[in-house]
């Protein structure tokens, strides 16, 4: 039994980075305790014009499932794939984490009445009340969903399967459009995300630097 738990932790010793997440929410819950008052309003005159859909309440809180499900995948899967996918999405959370914090920030664009009174307003009540509007930018919504699809895009194991390939793009696309759509982020967040994303991809999936870290993954794979 001892030599079994042995194997499986040495199997799987790439698990290792998943203990950032505890530093993340640990800072994360300081941020969402201290920056409730006094912060920077994030505001753009085109979030005026975007109107509250109660109906993307769905596809926002897909994205845990989302996130989580392609870790997980890639954790048994593919080491290498694995690795770029935690870099890519831990590095942008960090990032968030350090711009909330020297610059605490905020919005006011919820609504203060709801015209319906439906199952996905009483959702959005719910996460309205459970999410303070504060810590907005870059949107890890957005930042993570573009982290996960592009993992997905960049995969061998999937790269053939157009309906997983597709179907991660729509989602993907919905969650961003959620973000803005039930006024959780104003789209300042979102380009903010975006283009952490692309500084990100570059580091993360472009150039030699990541052909030789390729093969070095490869060789650790084998010899799990």
């Amino acid at each position: 039994m001892r030599e079994k738990l042995k194997d499986f932790l040495y199997r799987y010793r790439h698990g290792w980075i998943l203990s950032y997440l505890i530093i993340y929410l640990i800072w994360f819950a300081y941020l969402e305790n201290t920056v409730t008052r006094r912060f920077h309003v994030i505001h753009m005159a085109v979030d005026d014009y975007i109107p509250f859909i109660e109906v993307f309440i769905i596809p926002y809180l897909l994205w845990f499932g989302y996130v989580a499900a392609a870790i997980i995948y890639f954790f048994f899967k593919n080491v290498s794939d694995y690795y770029k996918l935690c870099c890519f999405l831990f590095v942008g959370m960090t990032i968030f984490l350090v711009a909330s914090t020297i610059y605490p920030n905020g919005h006011y664009l919820r609504p203060r009445v709801f015209e319906r009174d439906n199952i996905f307003v009483s959702m959005v009540q719910w996460l309205y009340a459970t999410d303070t509007p504060t810590n907005l930018f870059p949107s890890i919504h957005v930042y993570n969903s573009l982290g996960v699809h592009i993992a997905i895009s960049h995969s061998e194991q999937l790269k053939n399967k157009k309906w997983i390939q597709w179907g991660s793009f729509i989602l993907m696309c919905s969650i961003i459009a959620s973000t803005m759509f039930l006024k959780q982020h104003s789209v300042f967040d979102v380009l903010t995300a975006c283009a952490t994303a692309i500084v990100m991809y570059t580091f993360v999936y472009g150039g030699n630097w990541q052909e030789s870290k390729k093969r070095v993954y490869q060789r650790q794979y084998r010899e799990i």
